[in-house]
């Protein structure tokens, strides 16, 4: 037997903003790091890049610091065996303009302080503003390894000027993730005759709410057909339970058939809410990690497009959004949703082998990580 070494690893991210699918992809890497690691006798020790170190320390049992006080940041780095930097949707700026420079600028540090750098299937774009390309090119340029979690981020970088053969397409690291044990919450049902449980995760984009509106009214019909259990579940708190309640209010009373509406509130940790999606019969998703939830956990799932990134990932399941934010026909969702509960094996049995491939690949930037912090 081998003796285990220790490799502190700095961890940076959109992490301690309790958003579900960011704490997911958290929670995948330092799972797929531990694993991994322990196979080859290396002995990680994470340090997360957080807003709210405390509340990160509490939730994964690793050290943090916080994101935004550059003298910890400098420290963490310097103290290290690397940076990782993902996944998630980090070089975009759709949200704001300060989001490249703050992830571009970590990177940098770290390679200042002669550090390697390791890009954990990220999604890149859309990057709207051409001035930030050759930053992100010459940044890139200077990884040890880059890794993103799909063909359009790929091609992105490589119009960017990134050579192609420096870039590995990997599945998002969620698709990897375990319950670990964790249970979700109860469900108040008679027991005796439980009901269809139908996921619902929103999300607000349109300014209008059409979405939201079309979805109101498409699970009224639903409700209207047959009696099924909506499990509203917010992704990111509190305006995800805000975007639930306002379609659970524009639908009205549904319980005339025996319909039943819930909230999902207590899934803060990303392996409740995991199994908070496994134990639901179908999906409806506007958020990418409650459909990538819903793969992992091979629950048949209906995504609503509101970003390219929702088309990529169905894409690679050969599936197609149901609707987009902007047009979604609420006959479209009922019958999708209906269709789905009463064929449910059928979909499982064509997505099981692919969903497993996708399960195994999504280990691979951590095995190179480990891989290449073995041998140093």
């Amino acid at each position: 037997m081998g003796t285990t070494s220790q490799k502190t690893v700095v961890i940076s991210g959109y992490y301690g903003f309790r958003n579900s699918g960011d704490e997911a992809v958290l929670q995948s890497i330092l799972t797929a790091l531990e694993e991994r690691g322990k196979a080859a006798g290396v002995s990680i020790r994470p340090v997360v890049l957080s807003i709210d170190p405390e509340w990160t320390k509490v939730t994964y049992g690793v050290d943090a610091v916080h994101r935004m006080k550059l003298g910890e940041v400098r420290q963490a780095l310097k103290e290290s065996s690397g940076l990782i930097s993902g996944g998630g949707s980090l070089l975009q700026d759709a949200t704001s303009s300060k989001t490249i420079p703050y992830y571009l600028g970590v990177i940098k540090l770290a390679q200042w302080l002669k550090k390697p750098v390791f890009i954990y299937s990220q999604g890149i774009g859309p990057v709207n503003r051409k001035l930030f390309h050759p930053f992100i090119k010459s940044v890139f340029n200077k990884c040890e390894y880059i890794s993103v979690r799909d063909q359009e981020s790929a091609r992105l970088l490589e119009r960017m000027g990134l050579g192609w053969n420096r870039v590995q397409i990997v599945p998002d690291p969620v698709m990897g993730l375990t319950t670990g044990g964790k249970k979700p919450e109860s469900l108040q049902e008679d027991a005796e005759r439980p009901l269809p449980v139908i996921g619902i995760s929103v999300r607000y984009w349109d300014p209008e709410r059409r979405e939201l509106q079309a979805m109101a009214d498409g699970l009224s019909k639903l409700c209207q057909e047959q009696a099924v259990h909506l499990r509203f579940l917010p992704f990111h708190l509190p305006d995800d339970v805000k975007a639930s309640q306002e379609i659970i209010d524009r639908m009205g009373d549904v319980s005339a058939n025996g319909s039943v509406v819930s909230v999902c509130r207590d899934a803060v940790h990303p392996q409740q809410m995991l199994a908070e999606v496994g134990r639901c019969d179908v999906v409806i998703g506007m958020r990418l990690h409650s459909l990538i939830y819903a793969a992992n956990q091979l629950v048949p799932m209906i995504g609503v497009s509101y970003d390219p990134k929702i088309d990529n990932f169905l894409k690679r399941l050969d599936l197609e959004p149901v609707g987009t934010s902007a047009s979604l026909a609420p006959e479209a969702l009922k019958s999708e949703v209906a269709r789905l509960l009463s064929e449910s094996s059928l979909w499982q049995e064509a997505n099981r082998e692919r969903i497993a491939v996708l399960m195994e690949e999504a280990q691979a930037p951590a095995q190179h990580i480990i891989d290449f912090l073995q041998q140093q």
